[in-house]
């Protein structure tokens, strides 16, 4: 009851509606299988690609120096992030986290 403690899979597959024979919950694991491993080509060819990883890498840019840093860092508390946020000019601007193009790059691999 400790769930996956080493990795592994929560594979469910399980006859439905009127599907109730054996060679149902074969074809069951088989089509769950398939789509699970075409999920991991999928994943692959994504991480092959390198673009998704390079908007995150952008998007997170600030997170790898001043403020960011010292937060990842563990060196900043709700008071020095409170003296922080005062400090900045108002509005701040935030750069877009382009979630389209995001959603539109991996719908190229689906």
């Amino acid at each position: 009851m400790g769930g996956f403690t080493t990795g592994g899979l929560s594979f469910d597959a399980k006859v439905r509606r009127e599907s109730f024979e054996p060679i149902d919950l074969f074809y069951a694991h088989v089509g769950g299988m398939n789509a699970f491993a075409r999920g991991w080509k999928i994943a692959a060819a994504i991480r092959g690609d390198g673009h998704l990883a390079e908007l995150v890498k952008n998007r997170y840019a600030s997170w790898d120096s001043g403020i960011g840093t010292a937060i990842e860092a563990g060196k900043e508390d709700f008071i020095s992030l409170e003296k922080y946020a005062m400090s900045q000019p108002d509005p701040v601007q935030y750069t877009s986290g382009r979630q389209e193009f995001c959603e539109n790059i991996i719908n190229a691999f689906i």
